[in-house]
């Protein structure tokens, strides 16, 4: 079933190479006008994976195309964990994530990328991630597919896997426990005392390096300290080309503790993890400074997460450390089938907020 599922998305990409399927629609005098205008953009290098990767590149593709997004591939859950064990190929899921986020129909596209089946040997595999398995097993190599995907959607900018070498997420808790895996490592983030990648001598894409070369700014995350940032971080030589760069380098921190992975925490612990991973302190940081209604406040704390924002003591340590902290009003909230009423950065506000501190910057 699985090998017929492929052949069927196989001759989906042939027509999408050939052209006969398209995404892409409007005016071409309004759309040269505005490509001339993203392609004057910035160059950004982000940094992250999960949901909040995906949400910062809706933004600011608004603002560039010039963009580069490194993904991280320590996923371990559902399909793309499926997919992992199964084939031997790193998770797509977030690297599918993001190519639909920068897409110019990013809502139309993602809607057909995130088709989840729900019965049958493909129960639980989403569209996206079977395509992206079936262009691999058609090039031999998950960056090459990734490259041609990037290119079949005409997306703005490129979306890269930080590495194409399996890694695995390693830590230790403070009491001396041993933990291994993404899943065991959100569970135990809170008590890490120390946390890697193994093999440690896992070496990033050329490309991802070249990239941080051409960068004018840098982004770190938002997303899962643990298991969406940091594991990017852990690859020696790309935490090292991050750091030599004089570029510079704004964290943007999350809205919201996570349940177990970051319990406990403030923003300041958060930034004391991203400086010892990256082995220098983020020149800005950025922090939402808007209330969060209680309805959905108290609904968080049932799930054990908590807001995150600033205080004095806080702000002087951030201060103390070198950075310039930026609050910004930069919460969305939303309905969600599954979820309910659903609290994540606004991707404008966190755009509009970045793009006013580049503009200082440069000023």
């Amino acid at each position: 079933m699985m090998n017929f599922v492929l052949g069927v998305l196989t001759t989906l990409v042939i027509l999408f190479m050939f052209g006969r399927i398209k995404f892409r629609s409007g005016r071409p005098v309004i759309e040269r006008a505005i490509n001339r205008r993203l392609s004057n953009g910035p160059y950004i290098v982000a940094v992250g994976g999960g949901t909040g990767l995906s949400t910062l590149l809706r933004g600011i593709k608004g603002f560039t195309r010039n963009i580069t997004a490194v993904v991280a591939v320590t996923d371990e859950g559902g399909s793309s964990g499926r997919i992992r064990n199964e084939w031997g190929m790193l998770p797509p899921g977030d690297v599918r994530n993001c190519i639909a986020a920068l897409a110019e129909n990013d809502s139309e596209l993602r809607k057909i990328l995130d088709f989840r089946f729900d019965r049958g040997e493909l129960s639980g595999h989403s569209l996206g991630n079977l395509l992206l398995l079936a262009v691999t097993e058609m090039s031999g190599d998950f960056s090459r597919a990734v490259e041609k995907m990037n290119h079949l959607l005409s997306i703005r900018g490129r979306v890269l896997p930080v590495t194409t070498e399996g890694i695995t997420l390693m830590g230790r808790t403070k009491t001396g426990e041993s933990v291994k895996g993404e899943l065991d490592i959100s569970v135990h983030g809170h008590e890490l005392q120390e946390i890697w990648v193994e093999p440690l001598n896992a070496r990033p894409l050329p490309e991802v390096l070249s990239a941080v070369d051409e960068a004018d700014v840098i982004l770190l995350g938002p997303g899962s300290l643990f298991t969406s940032v940091i594991p990017n971080l852990l690859l020696p030589d790309f935490a090292d080309k991050l750091k030599d760069s004089d570029v510079p380098k704004i964290y943007i921190c999350n809205v919201m503790t996570q349940p177990d992975e970051t319990h406990g925490m403030n923003i300041v612990n958060h930034i004391e993890w991203i400086s010892a991973a990256l082995g220098c302190a983020p020149d800005f940081v950025i922090v939402n400074s808007e209330q969060i209604p209680d309805d959905i406040v108290e609904a968080y704390k049932a799930k054990d997460s908590y807001p995150l924002y600033l205080d004095y003591h806080q702000r002087e340590v951030i201060k103390n450390m070198g950075i310039i902290c930026v609050e910004a009003p930069l919460v969305w909230i939303f309905e969600n089938e599954k979820e309910g009423r659903v609290l994540r950065h606004d991707p404008q506000k966190l755009a509009s907020a970045i793009f006013r501190l580049i503009r200082r910057i440069e000023d």
